[in-house]
């Protein structure tokens, strides 16, 4: 399972402070603790910050792989602050995210060609938000042979069904589920990946449905999470689910978690 530690997001209030302030130090130590706990790459996204995104990005991912070992998920809609960040950036990148929508899909392919990063696809097209697991096939299909016409390897690919409240309508989490399965089952070595806190909106116990949801995503197929790496439940269940699912031979990743004291208490 890849990681996405989702942390240092400048729409977090503490993120945001760091940012004005340029606090290295702090800055640093969030990534840290993210990837000490699990995560594979770092997101980092200074959205909130309209005409300095660019210069922030780029200051993010080398503070960030000044820290860690680790990679980055360049988290914005903007091709100019997304190059600033790629110039810097050591390794293979993640751009979260390109889309269907034309305007999106037209100012970020280039980018996303030229640079051979990885990228976060998701399912939204101009047509809006798709409810049902076959309008998400069918712009994942779009999608992926569109990237894969302009060179992208299916591994570099992580489509994003993207997650609805369940609180809305009863069969959002249902079709999402079996859009995940059906992007696995349709595109042999594209990936799969979501943030899905957005299945418990609404609703009491939020980090127990998305906990419970995860385990339910990973047996269709998921493979990858933009997630807080600090909830330790959380990345207990993805560890035992991935365990269950076959993808932990000898289940060592499951033993090495027990035995350093990150699965819970039965």
């Amino acid at each position: 399972m890849l990681i996405v530690g989702e942390l240092i997001n400048a729409s977090r209030s503490k993120i945001r402070e760091l940012l004005e302030k340029q606090d290295g130090h702090a800055l640093a130590q969030v990534a840290r603790d993210q990837k000490e706990h699990g995560a594979d790459y770092i997101d980092v996204n200074a959205g909130v910050f309209v005409g300095r995104e660019a210069e922030l990005l780029k200051w993010m991912v080398e503070t960030v792989q000044a820290a860690v070992e680790a990679p980055c998920c360049i988290d914005s809609p903007d091709p100019q602050a997304i190059a600033a960040a790629l110039a810097v950036h050591k390794g293979t990148a993640m751009i979260n995210s390109i889309s269907l929508e034309k305007e999106r899909f037209d100012r970020l392919i280039p980018l996303v060609a030229e640079s051979r990063s990885k990228v976060v696809a998701l399912c939204m097209s101009d047509e809006g938000m798709p409810e049902t697991a076959e309008q998400r096939l069918r712009i994942a299909d779009k999608l992926v042979n569109a990237l894969a016409r302009r060179g992208l390897p299916a591994e570099h690919i992580y489509v994003d069904p993207l997650v609805q409240p369940v609180s809305t309508n009863n069969v959002f989490g249902r079709e999402f589920l079996l859009a995940v399965e059906r992007i696995g089952q349709t595109f042999p070595g594209v990936h799969t990946i979501c943030g899905l806190s957005n299945i418990s909106f609404g609703l009491p116990q939020r980090k127990f449905l998305n906990q419970t949801f995860m385990v339910m995503a990973i047996a269709r197929g998921l493979d990858s999470a933009i997630v807080n790496p600090l909830d330790g439940r959380m990345m207990a269940c993805i560890q035992t689910a991935e365990t269950l699912m076959g993808r932990d031979p000898y289940c060592m990743a499951y033993l090495k978690s027990f035995r350093s004291g990150k699965l819970p208490p039965s």
